[in-house]
């Protein structure tokens, strides 16, 4: 059987791993109780697992667990402050957590927020600068021109080095790109052999279908034509195909999770690694973001990016994924 071209090539620019370490698992409960003497352990041990498989690449938010990711991720440098240089840091902003008396969540692009965030954000982590910021959510009220006088702000002053996204449409970074010539690098987005609606956007064009898919349309295509590193949250698929319980899931699920396994065993690999084979076998060099801290589980992705699936694998994984044939 013919395998596809795979294409390993990051369009970051700058030297990154396939795989990135995400720390929403880090710091336990969204409280604000400060870190325990265990959470900052568990980060150093994330932290050492990832080096461990090649990682360089750590990506975190101002928001997870209330800042306390962040603040553990920032003991592990302080107390590691060699691998500062050898990291490549990566933290969002732009999302308000609810209060009490709030309805809801709210989304902030303001440019007020933004720098007060980034402040907020290098304070936490003990670094002068971030690699990569990337504004966490769409704002419906976001100013183009606003926001990209927070961004020449955060470069001039030598805050951040690259801008990107996350979970934002083509026509909402083409909207922010109005307001700035500083380049947007990433499109951190929930691609997964769990979370297919990227893929099913594309099979199911001119069909009914098409109208029912949560991607806008030409998302990832904008990304490749423009030179975007796409980036996966949740690319392990929380678990789904690599050992959790599938009591209640569908039956297409567990048969997914099984071929997965039979995969993993022919090649010599686990389960996990053939998971974000899977992703990474796309021709747009897709980064994993793993969001394990769990050392087994981040240990078990080694290897992912060296993967070869044959277009007959990869197809058999998304149409069994799926539930249903393609067009």
């Amino acid at each position: 059987m013919s395998t596809l071209p795979l294409n390993r090539n990051n369009r970051l620019g700058i030297a990154v791993s396939p795989i990135v370490l995400g720390t929403m698992g880090l710091g336990g409960e969204w409280d604000r109780e400060p870190a325990a003497a265990e959470q900052i352990k568990q980060g150093h041990e994330a932290v050492e697992a990832a080096l461990s498989i090649g990682v360089n690449m750590i990506d975190s938010a101002d928001i997870y667990t209330r800042g306390k990711a962040e603040s553990i991720l920032g003991t592990v440098l302080r107390e590691r402050p060699e691998l500062r240089e050898r990291l490549i840091l990566q933290s969002k902003c732009g999302i308000r957590l609810m209060e009490p008396g709030d309805l809801s969540n709210t989304f902030d692009l303001s440019r007020s927020h933004i720098l007060s965030s980034v402040d907020g954000i290098l304070s936490r982590l003990g670094t002068e600068y971030l690699d990569i910021l990337l504004l966490h959510r769409p704002d419906p009220l976001m100013d183009p021109e606003e926001v990209g006088e927070a961004l020449r702000e955060l470069k001039a002053s030598g805050r951040v080095r690259h801008f990107g996204v996350s979970n934002m449409s083509a026509a909402q970074i083409g909207l922010l790109r109005t307001g700035t010539d500083e380049p947007f690098i990433v499109n951190q987005l929930h691609l997964s052999l769990g979370k297919l609606d990227w893929l099913d956007a594309v099979v199911s064009v001119n069909r009914p279908a098409w109208t029912e898919h949560g991607m806008p349309e030409g998302t990832i295509e904008y990304c490749r034509a423009n030179g975007i590193q796409l980036q996966a949250w949740g690319p392990l698929a929380q678990g789904r195909f690599s050992g959790r319980s599938l009591e209640g899931e569908p039956p297409h699920v567990a048969d997914t999770a099984a071929m997965v396994a039979r995969l993993a065993e022919e090649k010599g690999t686990t389960r996990e690694a053939i998971v974000l084979a899977w992703l990474m076998t796309h021709p747009a060099g897709i980064q994993a973001v793993i969001g394990t801290v769990s050392p087994r589980r981040i240990e078990a992705c080694r290897g992912a990016e060296e993967i070869v699936l044959t277009r007959r694998e990869w197809y058999d994984l998304y149409v069994s994924s799926r539930g249903q044939r393609l067009p």
